[in-house]
């Protein structure tokens, strides 16, 4: 996976580093164990122990070791976590646009000397209880982490963590598998066109077409172009082409060495136990070198530079005149200065966030632009940070008049400084991150450490927020102007800034498809009788690699006996107040009161149902009779974390016909602030402002911008729900109000001067779910807290317009199931064209509610398919970067592929899918490792405060999850081949592709859209 775009869209994170931070458990056992156990000096396992320090307010001890022989830095977390976690990280400093640490990164994953299969890294997914697994490549290093609650699991997953990136085959086959390769587009077919195939090169492909990744690609290569970030680390598509098997060997040998390597664990597991398998399996088979990988620093500009790119017009933009993109990015300090880079995180957050800060209300509320430019806000991923601004979505003609107003609104903070309660409130949502509890809290930490401690800096430092938050504090008091100061010293007396402009170019997709007709071109002129022989003969033998049914006894594996055969429960108490139903879960919440609310709608015209997301995206936006917008806002950010209004469609999990419609509310804060978040929600019940024509219109364009940029990055995910639409009443509303309808829409609504009408609409949805009749309510807060939080509820309820339908006693009489009674399911195919270079495909067919029996048997068919047939056909095949089956809670049963150099092929293989099971095509132990995937994701762990929400939106109970659990054990091998015969047969499917022009999508049977 590649990774560089960090866009702190409106602010919301710049200090997102030290937000991961927070306090999961509140008791330090395992911290304390450790304290007394280790002392620096101490040598164990080839390791010696050089710092032992508490972090008391996270509640762990940091231990910091290196290995004397190789000299490979480790850190290790103790903490009273379940989920533990590894990770390995190499510095990775690739010198041209090749994206060989990219391909590395996946081929390293593709077989190794004590697992010489195909592709141990996904056989793994099936053979593990993992709760993450991944790999992905940044501007300046490559990590492979992981995550797991089984500790016979963690073993397993070290062991072939090590194997692969220390000692892997790097097979040639895998190469051109992975990177890129010549071939004939139908491999056994000599007079096929020859042509360019490869995972990654269709990878970024499909990423260089976002104009949003261009941007923050071109922003990085131009502001740091000294040394390696001048490239695409990921690769740019035509220089792939350039990569050479040799080239990424030598890559590795250089980089993936233990010194160059930075070892991170994290949990309740003992550390001695991790140290000896790293030792052992890999680190006592090295000797330390100079992996020779700094990165020198950047020449400082005495002047300031600009530069101009283009990028693929937008045809979902409101207006095509105004594509535009302008910001200017600023040098900051090394990132390895933590108390600088947690000063200037601060800052950007009080210069972007909310509508508040300076940047908002000048460049936003000016309503020049569609948003903040796609890089945007503090970026401390790269050895020097950097600070963004700037404005999307403008008239090119603008750009000098948006330059003048970053140049004004800085100066007039230079002028007159910050609130007192902006400060405060960036801080207090520091202290609120602390706290607020996340099951992937090890995965985040080291996310977050890793960019800084890849270029040598100290991550404990890192961890000690209140002595960060402390020095920031003394500083401030000791100075006044402190920040004043730090705007003067970092943007206005800094030359060493870059102004970038992107404008569209209608020749930008044609000019990349005729360089790669040329590249080919080439490359076939250069070929002789005996190469062209060559290429032939090799995608055979990659053909026939992928073919063969890999022998992966070589694998360690979970087994069955190792998973829990009992649901972990939550015990849910209930009330009713003042007639509505209100579920309570008391939870070791570390000080934070969670809030939840359901508002159903019932019936809704479609007319009405289509402004739903708009609806729920503004009303806590907006301002309120009490406090204007930026007042309310204001608030939120000092009670709160954050009030979130979303829709809410689910199904009725006994019944595919049923549903229930609505919004679903949610807030969280310290339990000393609940009043205050309480009195936030009633004004938004009681007195919000939904007629702001100049703010609504705002929003309006900041939405539609979201949405237009989302269809490169999740195209699967709008396949998918165009594809339901057809065969699913949940799925046509999820399509509604999140497909490619709802993007189109808020297309046509930002092109609207006069929002009369959809404000009309707005406040229609504002009287109909803004009152208490038929909603229902969920706490989850600390056994201490609980009380209070009932009472603030209580006087909450009490308080809101309208009254009770009837008393709701229980869930079920609280939930509002409707039925459809016109929708029916229907075969459909469509093409949404958009000009990507890729394809995202998906085709659903009808399936069953969630307490269904065969609900179970459709998940373990879905990964079966997903991990047996699909990747193999799709990814390794046809070189899509990704594919899978999935069986979800809309009654549908849905296949898909991302960024997909196919598509007709693609749906060709959704169809064969029942064959395949017909003929035999899995074992009893592949059958196994699809039940260890399914568990694996039923059994992720929940944080204390979302423990009993689905149960409260859904109505799935514990007891229903474990009858469906006990279903799952029981699967077998004639359960599966009947589902699929039941299921894949003769059914509705509909297909939906979003992608390029196609001639197939033109010969009849699909209906076309734009």
């Amino acid at each position: 996976m590649y990774r560089i775009l960090r866009a702190g869209n409106r602010g919301r994170n710049c200090i997102a580093k030290w937000r991961h931070f927070g306090r999961d458990c509140t008791t330090s056992t395992v911290s304390k164990e450790a304290l007394d156990r280790y002392h620096p000096g101490v040598t164990l396992h080839g390791y010696q122990v050089e710092r032992v320090e508490e972090v008391p307010e996270l509640y762990l001890t940091a231990i910091k070791l290196s290995h004397l022989q190789t000299g490979a830095e480790h850190l290790h977390i103790a903490r009273d976590d379940s989920n533990n976690v590894f990770s390995v990280g190499f510095r990775t400093t690739p010198m041209d646009d090749t994206g060989v640490s990219h391909i590395l990164e996946h081929t390293v994953l593709c077989g190794s000397h004590r697992y010489p299969c195909r592709d141990p890294f996904f056989k793994m997914l099936n053979r593990s209880l993992s709760t993450f697994m991944n790999a992905w490549t940044a501007s300046d290093y490559t990590m492979y982490p992981f995550s797991t609650q089984n500790g016979k699991d963690f073993q397993n997953l070290l062991s072939v963590y090590l194997d692969a990136v220390f000692f892997p085959n790097l097979d040639k086959l895998d190469f051109l598998q992975e990177g890129w390769r010549l071939e004939h587009g139908a491999t056994e077919d000599r007079a096929s066109p020859i042509t360019f195939k490869g995972v990654v090169f269709n990878e970024m492909k499909g990423a260089m077409s976002s104009a949003a990744q261009l941007y923050a690609v071109g922003c990085q290569n131009r502001l740091l172009p000294s040394h390696t970030y001048s490239y695409n680390s990921g690769g740019d598509p035509i220089a792939i082409l350039d990569l050479t098997h040799q080239q990424l060997k030598d890559f590795h040998a250089s980089h993936y060495h233990p010194s160059n390597a930075r070892f991170f664990t994290y949990g309740d597991q003992p550390l001695d136990a991790h140290l000896q398998l790293i030792n052992e399996s890999a680190l006592e088979h090295f000797q330390r070198i100079d992996s020779d990988t700094d990165i020198p620093d950047e020449t400082v500009w005495t002047e300031k530079r600009s530069a101009a790119i283009t990028c693929p017009p937008d045809t979902m933009a409101p207006d095509p005149d105004k594509q535009t993109t302008v910001s200017v990015s600023y040098l900051l300090p090394r990132i390895t200065k933590v108390d600088e880079s947690f000063e200037v995180s601060l800052l950007a957050s009080l210069l972007i966030s909310g509508p508040t800060s300076p940047f908002y209300e000048a460049l936003l509320d000016a309503n020049i632009g569609s948003d903040y430019s796609p890089v945007c806000g503090y970026d401390g991923s790269t050895r020097d940070a950097s600070f963004s601004i700037g404005l999307q979505g403008i008239h090119q003609d603008d750009e000098e008049r948006v330059r003048g107003i970053i140049q004004e609104t800085l100066n007039k903070v230079v002028r007159e400084g910050f609130e007192a309660d902006r400060i405060e409130a960036v801080l207090h949502s520091v202290e609120l991150a602390q706290r607020h509890q996340s099951t992937t809290f090890g995965i985040q930490i080291i996310s977050s450490l890793m960019p800084m401690w890849n270029q040598d800096g100290d991550p404990i430092s890192s961890l000690q927020l209140d002595r960060l938050v402390a020095s920031f504090k003394r500083k401030l008091a000791e100075n006044p102007r402190y920040l004043q100061d730090l705007v003067q010293r970092y943007f206005i007396d800094n030359n060493h800034q870059l102004w970038l402009e992107m404008s569209p170019d209608s020749e930008y997709t044609p000019k990349q498809e005729k360089e790669e007709a040329a590249k080919l071109e080439e490359r076939l002129r250069e070929l002789t009788n005996d190469d062209k022989e060559q290429v032939y003969q090799t995608g055979l033998q990659l053909a026939d690699a992928q073919n063969q049914e890999a022998d992966i006894s070589c694998l360690p594996t979970v087994t069955i006996s190792d998973i829990d055969p009992k649901t972990k429960r939550t015990v849910i108490k209930t009330e009713n107040l003042s007639g509505s139903y209100v579920q309570l879960h008391e939870q070791p919440t570390n000080g934070v009161t969670y809030f939840r609310g359901v508002s159903p709608l019932g019936a809704l015209d479609t007319d009405l149902l289509l402004y739903l997301p708009l609806f729920c995206n503004i009303v806590t936006q907006m301002g309120t009779d009490e406090s204007n917008f930026r007042e309310f806002a204001k608030q939120e950010e000092l009670k709160t974390g954050g009030l979130s209004v979303s829709p809410h469609i689910v199904q009725n999990a006994s019944s595919t016909d049923a549903y229930e419609l609505g919004i679903v509310l949610g807030s969280h804060c310290l339990d000393r602030k609940l009043d205050d978040m309480m009195n936030l929600w009633q004004q938004i019940f009681n007195s919000v402002t939904l007629s702001d024509h100049d703010r609504l219109s705002t929003l309006i364009r900041m939405e539609a911008s979201d949405l237009s940029n989302s269809v490169a990055f999740m195209g699967h995910a709008f396949a998918m729900r165009g594809a339901a639409s057809a065969v699913s009443t949940v799925g046509k509303l999820s399509e509604l109000t999140g497909g490619i309808t709802q993007v189109n829409l808020m297309k046509q609504i930002a092109e609207l001067e006069d929002l009369s009408e959809v404000i009309s609409k707005l406040q229609r949805l504002s009287s109909l779910v803004l009152n208490r009749t038929d909603m229902r309510f969920c706490l989850n807060a600390s056994p201490e807290s609980m009380s209070a939080a009932v009472n603030a509820l209580g006087q909450f309820i009490d308080q809101l317009p309208g009254a009770p339908a009837s008393s709701k006693p229980s869930l079920d009489s609280a939930q509002a199931f409707i039925t459809d009674e016109e929708f029916n399911p229907t075969s459909s195919q469509k093409h949404f064209r958009i000009p990507f270079p890729v394809n995202y495909v998906s085709m659903a067919t009808t399936a069953v509610p969630y307490k269904h029996g065969d609900f179970p048997k459709l998940m373990v068919l879905a990964r079966l398919l997903s991990s047996k047939f699909l990747h193999k056909e799709i990814r390794e095949k046809g070189g899509a970067y990704g594919s899978g089956a999935s069986i979800g809670t809309d009654g549908t049963f849905k296949f898909y592929s991302y960024r997909d150099p196919h598509s007709m092929d693609t749906l060709e293989v959704f169809r064969r899918s029942l064959s395949w099971m017909q003929s035999g095509g899995f074992t009893a132990h592949d059958l196994d490792e699809a039940k260890f995937a399914v568990f694996s994701n039923v059994d992720s762990p929940i944080a204390p405060g979302s423990k009993g929400v689905s149960t409260f939106l859904n109505g799935v109970t514990d007891d229903d999850r474990q009858t469906q659990r006990d279903r799952l054990f029981k699967v077998s091998s004639h359960d599966i081949t009947d589902t699929a015969d039941r299921y894949l047969g003769e059914r509705w499917y509909s297909s939906y592709l979003i992608g390029p022009e196609n001639d197939a999508t033109k010969q009849g049977g699909w209906t076309l859209q734009e």
